[in-house]
């Protein structure tokens, strides 16, 4: 220590210990305020938000509510719960929810990841095109599927049906010979703008030297993508599998503007059903049994993909050595 330290370091000690004790320095369990009182109102509000309406599910699913017959609301127990599980067109709505759920996840995650590598590269008007890509996620649902409805799948206004005339065949109604994959389409659309911004985001970020250094090394495009790319993309990957299937899991609105569920039950899905049930037939007994097993759904798909993505990142960190 240099010469005439001492002193100045002894000063400068009691200096901080006289800002220490003055009332505008925050003292652990003195000055610090209560968190609580901040985020009370704000947890509060979720939990009513959350709970009031699935305690009222949980309450109109154990008796008997027809608002067509409301002098009959006696307490049933699980009979709405049994009738539910022995309705065949219950479990043609849940089969549906779950292809419908598969197949827009598939597409949107590969479009999305072609999309992204992409547009991650430089090119002309860059900016535009991924401001073009990206918009139809910000259109309405309900503006979507009409859109696709009358202005592409129309047999006879649409504009596949004038492609198809002006090829010399027959127009189609898509909507009622391919109901399913025409819903798949649209929703395909509308959430591939945002998968494609996710993983593009998530571009951005893979430091650039480590692509230099596999391509001194002589590997291939594939070889990059395989070793370098994927690897980075898994976690943003898992998250968007996470958030998409929790969305499409709820979707309504394309449904009741194209197909209204049919033909038949070919595009009845969960929320559909529930939405016939309560709003259709005026059961609101068994509707609220349905959405007591949607909520069950989508949180046991939540735990499942929670839990893998967790491993996987848990694993990643160990194989990383952090």
């Amino acid at each position: 220590m240099p010469r005439g330290a001492g002193p100045e370091l002894a000063r400068l000690r009691q200096v901080m210990a006289r800002v220490s004790a003055g009332p505008g320095f925050a003292r652990p369990g003195i000055d610090r305020p209560n968190p609580l009182l901040f985020l009370g109102p704000a947890v509060l509000l979720l939990l009513l938000w959350m709970i009031v309406p699935l305690a009222l599910s949980l309450y109109y699913s154990v008796r008997r509510y027809n608002l067509l017959v409301l002098e009959r609301r006696e307490f049933v127990g699980l009979l709405n719960y049994r009738l539910l599980l022995l309705d065949p067109t219950f479990w043609t709505a849940v089969v549906n929810t779950l292809v419908l759920v598969v197949l827009v996840l598939a597409v949107t995650l590969v479009l999305g990841l072609i999309l992204a590598l992409l547009f991650n590269r430089d090119f002309a008007a860059k900016n535009v095109t991924r401001t073009l890509a990206i918009s139809p996620f910000f259109v309405m649902p309900v503006v979507t599927a009409l859109m696709w409805k009358n202005m592409l799948f129309h047999p006879v206004f649409g504009l596949l049906a004038w492609v198809a005339q002006s090829l010399g065949g027959a127009p189609k109604d898509w909507l009622a010979a391919y109901p399913m994959p025409s819903v798949v389409t649209i929703i395909s659309w509308e959430w591939t703008p945002f998968a494609t911004l996710i993983l593009l985001t998530a571009l951005q970020s893979l430091p650039g030297e480590q692509l230099e250094a596999i391509r001194i090394d002589g590997a291939s495009a594939w070889g990059e993508f395989r070793y370098i790319v994927l690897p980075h993309l898994f976690r943003p990957i898992s998250a968007l599998l996470m958030l998409e299937t929790i969305f499409f899991l709820t979707i309504f609105a394309e449904i009741y503007a194209t197909t209204s569920g049919g033909p038949g039950l070919a595009t009845t899905t969960l929320p559909y059903f529930i939405y016939l049930k309560a709003l259709l037939q005026f059961d609101i007994g068994s509707a609220s049994a349905g959405a007591i097993f949607a909520v069950i759904l989508a949180n046991l798909v939540a735990v499942f993909l929670l839990r893998a993505i967790a491993r996987n990142i848990f694993h990643g960190e160990l194989a990383s050595g952090k």
